[in-house]
């Protein structure tokens, strides 16, 4: 597969996140309700994706929801309730960094659900999306998809890695050996739960950057919008000083300069 070059990634990423800036304030002034799922298999890029996402957008208006394991109290509530707690408000976009259906992945791999809590999900979910979309909310929902092959480079690069350590937990090892398991559940999860009104779409993961630049760009395809700046700002003069005097910088306490 070619692959970008570094010079034009780096320029159609910023081009692209330039124009999340664009969207962003579109959002905010049309007073929308986004939020938008990453799901897909471990070390398939999600979180990469979300970063470039989030970059330059204000975190006033988009900001990434990674929910931890339930806790007991969680797990005796109706399934989406503490999933419904974040969903954008008017103006706001959410990125669900993993969402309920973790319910159709890892529970179910897992045994972290009995079957009938996971039949359940799979009967509910379409009906919860669709009460989602019929109230306003713009529900986008990607899965990103990666190779046996280039996962298990990924696995690797991470156990090598000591800055990417963190990323691979007991889970995701585990999640390793059940690579047929994850393939049927996924299978599934799409059957019952693309639907019209809220469907799948499926980045291909394999080359990261491609990934990105993808994924970005059908996000910004996804919601018509106008860019309603006004062209570059110009700062007015800074006023004169009216006399103040500076605390000797000798008074503070800085921060050492190891790196000159």
């Amino acid at each position: 597969m070619d692959r970008i070059s570094d010079k034009r990634y780096e320029s159609e990423l910023l081009n692209l996140q330039s124009e999340l800036v664009v969207l962003a304030e579109w959002v905010k002034s049309e007073k929308l309700k986004v939020a938008v799922i990453f799901e897909g298999r471990d070390a398939a890029g999600k979180g990469g994706a979300i970063n470039r996402i989030t970059q330059y957008v204000s975190p006033r208006i988009c900001r990434v929801v990674a929910l931890p394991a339930p806790t007991e109290r969680e797990r005796s509530q109706w399934y989406y309730q503490r999933y419904v707690a974040h969903l954008p408000s008017a103006g706001e976009i959410v990125l669900f960094d993993r969402s309920w259906y973790n319910r159709a992945g890892v529970e179910k791999v897992m045994g972290f659900c009995t079957d009938e809590e996971y039949e359940e999900f799979l009967r509910s979910c379409p009906l919860f999306e669709e009460m989602l979309v019929r109230s306003g909310i713009v529900l986008i929902k990607y899965w990103f998809s990666v190779s046996d092959e280039v996962q298990e480079k990924r696995f690797l690069s991470r156990a090598q890695l000591p800055h990417k350590r963190w990323k691979l937990s007991p889970m995701d090892l585990e999640a390793r050996n059940r690579w047929e398991e994850f393939s049927e559940a996924k299978d599934t999860m799409f059957a019952r739960t693309d639907t019209n009104l809220a469907p799948w779409h499926v980045v291909d993961a394999d080359v990261k950057r491609h990934a990105r630049l993808n994924c970005i760009h059908h996000f910004l395809s996804s919601i018509p919008y106008k860019d309603q700046s006004e062209g570059p700002i110009n700062l007015p003069p800074r006023p004169r000083s009216k006399g103040y005097e500076r605390v000797p910088f000798e008074s503070q306490t800085f921060v050492p300069a190891v790196y000159p």
